[in-house]
């Protein structure tokens, strides 16, 4: 009987060292898994904060680029901006201490300006504006009913602009529901948050609009669609897009005077004139980097002073 009641305490002991040896193994495994993700995270941030300075030191190059653009164009007496300049030469990645960091620069003046579709000065609808945006809207495939409801967002009254309109009561019915500007654009965002404008028509208008306050579309960088939608006289002949576009690959535009001697474009100089520019002021810089798997980006538009500085108008990270 007392053997083996010994016994028995024997397997009670040795169950109690196993069960302590297991539960020992599992704190020990616990903590092992603990320490290697939290190094694992630790690196990944490092590697992340690598990435990001490295995209900062992109835009850092961008700026320097736009600055040597303008000693160029001081030194030469020549004050235009092109696609032939310095600051729009394509830049492929650039190895930096085990990381890449990359850049490319994007001048504002070659969109059309949105927030000029409502007079600043009484808040209305500026029709020559609406009617570039139709041609535009119809050259890139976009249904152009959604323009009343952009100049809803933009004006500050709550009137909608017709059926195709929206004004607070559309936008607060919506889930989440969310108020209009009622105010200028700060950035191209919001466009994706007027009515009608889903991810599709977005990514297809946005190489075409800016917010930026260019208030002329520079000849020497826009895209045949803006040329064609800012003028009707360009919109109604092709071909003289072609032309102009065939002409500045060969030599940049220094002025207006230059257009016009393309034959057939003289007759319409005074009007283009107005709309058209050889000159960019507002560029926006887009750095990328990246080191061991992580990646940032960083998108910033800087409005460029006569002696060549940038002032920082907006920055947002990735």
């Amino acid at each position: 009987m007392v053997k083996t009641l010994k016994a028995k305490e024997r397997g009670v002991a040795l169950l109690v060292v196993l069960l302590g040896i297991a539960l020992m193994t599992l704190i020990i495994v616990d903590f092992s898994t603990t320490a290697a993700l939290g190094y694992l995270s630790a690196a990944n941030q490092a590697n992340e904060l690598r990435a990001y300075f490295l995209a900062r030191s992109g835009v850092a190059v961008g700026l320097g680029l736009l600055a040597e653009d303008s000693r160029l164009d001081s030194a030469m007496q020549t004050p235009y901006d092109s696609l032939n300049d310095v600051w729009a030469a394509p830049f492929p990645p650039v190895n930096v201490d085990g990381g890449t960091a990359s850049i490319a620069i994007v001048d504002e003046a070659r969109k059309i300006n949105l927030n000029q579709l409502i007079n600043a000065s009484n808040g209305e609808l500026n029709p020559q504006v609406a009617q570039t945006l139709e041609r535009l809207f119809a050259l890139v495939g976009v249904d152009p009913q959604i323009i009343p409801a952009i100049a809803d967002w933009i004006d500050p009254d709550s009137l909608p602009s017709g059926e195709a309109g929206a004004e607070m009561d559309y936008y607060m019915r919506l889930m989440p529901l969310y108020a209009p500007r009622n105010g200028f654009m700060p950035t191209i965002g919001d466009l994706k948050m007027v009515r009608g404008v889903d991810d599709a028509t977005f990514n297809r208008l946005l190489p075409f609009l800016t917010v930026d306050p260019e208030m002329q579309v520079n000849v020497n960088t826009a895209s045949p669609e803006v040329l064609a939608a800012v003028s009707p006289a360009l919109f109604a002949n092709p071909d003289l897009v072609k032309a102009i576009v065939t002409a500045r690959m060969i030599r940049p535009f220094e002025n207006m005077t230059d257009v016009g001697n393309i034959p057939g474009v003289g007759q319409y100089q005074s009007d283009l004139t107005k709309v058209l520019t050889t000159r960019s002021n507002f560029f926006t810089i887009n750095g990328m980097g990246t080191f061991a798997g992580a990646r940032k980006l960083v998108h910033s538009t800087f409005r460029r002073q006569p002696n060549g500085v940038g002032l920082l108008i907006a920055w947002q990270e990735d």
